[in-house]
């Protein structure tokens, strides 16, 4: 029944575009939390930014919603949002052939994000950030007031 509503819009119609969630491809989701990539493929807290950018460099036409993830338990707003994609022609035809299939999308975009510029270099501010926390004076101040004691 639901494939006669569908039938009316063209493939090029935001209605006919697939649903990519973020949770479908987050490592530390579990299959029951809406994960749909193995875990060795899955990525660690991916964003519709990068989610978005994958798919353009891909070759598809996306649209960015504010959406929620049904079994998304977090009410924050970095875990809202999905991307639409065009995934066919109006012809039917997969829009990159390289890509014909929903499951093939998600894996494309688990092996791409990790190689995003964003991803790099925050990869890469990271360790700074806990070098310079450390020589700090977190753990030193709590000796240093305990001896005072």
């Amino acid at each position: 029944m639901t494939s006669d509503y569908y039938k009316k819009f063209s493939h090029s119609q935001r209605e006919r575009f697939i649903c990519v969630y973020p949770a479908y491809m987050n490592s530390r989701r579990t299959l029951a939390e809406g994960r749909k990539v193995p875990t060795a493929l899955a990525v660690d807290n991916p964003t519709v930014s990068e989610i978005k950018d994958v798919c353009l460099s891909l070759g598809f036409n996306v649209g960015v919603e504010n959406k929620m993830y049904p079994r998304e338990r977090d009410k924050e707003p970095l875990a809202r949002g999905r991307v639409r994609v065009q995934f066919r022609t109006d012809e039917g035809a997969p829009v990159n052939p390289e890509v014909p299939s929903r499951a093939e999308l998600l894996r494309a975009c688990c092996r791409l994000i990790p190689k995003l510029k964003t991803r790099l270099a925050g990869g890469g501010g990271k360790p700074t950030e806990g070098a310079g926390g450390s020589g700090g004076g977190g753990p030193q101040g709590k000796k240093n007031k305990k001896k005072k004691r």
